[in-house]
């Protein structure tokens, strides 16, 4: 095989192989994102946990205070 065609070799194998390295530093650094959004949607999923909304008791808080709010509806208003 000549000379030139040896060199071509090389080069193209450099060239492969800085492309490889690429890719997989890539990879890696995919990796390492995937990991962190696993982490920021277990985050937030806590978030929505303890600021979901009010309990079922709601209901029976309003049921009680329906005599406070009859009361403050009878006072005449301005207007």
């Amino acid at each position: 095989m000549p000379f030139v065609a040896w060199v071509t070799v090389v080069i193209a194998g450099l060239i492969i192989a800085a492309a490889a390295l690429g890719l997989f530093r890539v990879v890696m650094h995919l990796r390492a994102v995937d990991a962190t959004l696993g982490q920021v949607v277990g985050g937030v999923r806590v978030i929505a946990e303890r600021t979901s909304t009010v309990p079922t008791r709601l209901p029976s808080v309003n049921a009680s205070l329906r005599p406070v709010r009859d009361f403050a509806d009878s006072i005449p208003g301005e207007g």
